[in-house]
């Protein structure tokens, strides 16, 4: 599971750099990571749900994780990924997926349907400190059945604005990309097709 063309997870992930002090580090950051990927893949949908998931795959996370300390609390989750740079985490997670699609037999391949659409993050917003939900802007690839890349949708802007900056990280050529109507924009049509993908 961790292997892949281009390396493991941990290569993949080596280059980010870990926000916590290092006395206070009780657990891996690739623990983390790792344990948190497979959390959402099957279907966990907060850092509540995704600790007893791993506490449920315990024997199978030892087989190729650290875990000094077991399995990270809810909280240790949301503390930590709340710290991390989300540039280079998502540069980590693009090459990563990369990997996963090539190593797979899942190459994005001429007519596939790649569809590039927004979504609000479910419980994302805090009232208390007034912030406002996360907005984000995603790919997926149809056959693949697996998201390309996403970005954040700056909070005083609209899709718009995150669409082609998303386009500029995946290689699309030759595949039917769909977008909904905020997305039928002629400058957002130009720069794909000026790209050449």
């Amino acid at each position: 599971m961790s292997e892949a063309p281009g390396g493991t997870i941990g290569d993949h992930f080596a280059a980010l750099d870990d926000p916590r002090v290092a006395r206070t580090r009780r657990h891996e950051l690739l623990d983390l990571l790792t344990i948190a990927r497979c959390g959402v893949l099957c279907g966990a949908e907060s850092w509540v749900e995704i600790e007893p998931f791993g506490n449920a795959k315990l024997a199978w996370f030892r087989g190729f994780l650290a875990l000094p300390n077991g399995i990270p609390s809810h909280d240790t989750f949301g503390r930590v990924f709340a710290r991390l740079n989300p540039e280079p985490f998502q540069a980590c997670f693009v090459a990563w997926v990369r990997d996963v699609v090539a190593a797979t037999d899942g190459q994005v391949t001429d007519g596939q349907v790649v569809a590039v659409d927004g979504k609000t993050l479910r419980r994302s917003h805090d009232r208390t400190a007034g912030t406002a939900a996360i907005h984000l802007v995603s790919a997926w690839a149809s056959a693949n059945r697996l998201v390309l890349g996403q970005v954040k949708v700056d909070a005083k802007s609209n899709e718009i604005t995150a669409i082609p900056a998303l386009l500029d990280l995946l290689v699309v050529r030759g595949c039917i990309v769909t977008i909904d109507a905020m997305g039928c924009q002629t400058a957002i049509a130009r720069t794909d097709r000026g790209t050449g993908r």
